[in-house]
C-alpha cells in the first residue's frame, strides 16, 4: 500500500487509513444523527428539524424578530432555502414575514405565539433526543473534544462560504 509521509495511504487519495476512518466515522454519525432527530421531530411535532432550528433561533431573538440574513448566518442556511422555510412556516401561522421599517428592501421574519409555544416544545423534545443520541454516548472529554474540533472547523468554514445578501 502506498505511504504518505510515513503514514499509510488510504482509498481516499491525500488521506491516510487513520484520517479517512475518522471522517467517515463523523461523517455517517452526523448524517445518521440528522435523520433520527429529523423523524423524531416529525413524528412529534410535524416540524423537519430544520424548521425546528429555524423557530429556536428565532425565538432567542429578544424581540422574535430576526432579519433574513441574521437567520442564515445563525443556521446556517443559502437564501433559497430560507425563504422557502420561511413561506412554509407563515403559511402554518408559526411566523410573519415583512419588510424592515428602516430600508424597505429587507425581509424580517417574526416568530407568532403559535410559533413560540411549538419551539418551546420541540426544543425540549429536540434536547432529549440530543441527550439520548449524542451526549449519553460520550465521556465528558469526549464531548469536549468533539466540541473543540467541530467549533474550529466552524470557524474556519464560515469564511469559505458566500454571505448571504437576505
Amino acid at each position: 500500500m502506498p505511504r504518505l509521509g510515513g503514514r499509510t495511504a488510504s482509498d481516499m487519495p491525500g488521506l491516510d487509513i487513520a484520517e479517512q476512518k475518522s471522517w467517515q466515522n463523523y461523517l455517517n454519525a452526523a448524517l445518521r444523527m440528522y435523520a433520527v432527530i429529523n423523524i423524531q421531530m416529525l413524528e412529534k411535532h410535524r416540524l423537519p428539524l430544520g424548521d425546528v432550528r429555524l423557530l429556536r433561533v428565532l425565538n432567542n431573538f429578544p424581540d422574535g424578530t430576526a432579519r433574513m440574513r441574521e437567520l442564515a448566518e445563525a443556521l446556517p442556511a443559502p437564501g433559497s432555502r430560507l425563504t422557502r422555510q420561511t413561506r412554509r412556516l407563515e403559511a402554518r401561522g408559526l411566523l410573519l414575514r415583512g419588510t424592515t421599517p428602516d430600508d424597505r428592501r429587507g425581509v424580517v421574519a417574526t416568530i407568532t405565539d403559535d410559533g413560540r409555544a411549538i419551539a418551546e416544545q420541540a426544543t425540549i423534545s429536540y434536547a432529549d433526543e440530543v441527550r439520548t443520541n449524542f451526549i449519553d454516548r460520550l465521556s465528558r472529554s469526549q464531548i469536549a473534544a468533539m466540541g473543540n474540533g467541530c467549533g474550529r472547523i466552524t470557524q474556519s468554514l464560515k469564511m469559505a462560504l458566500p454571505q448571504n445578501e437576505s
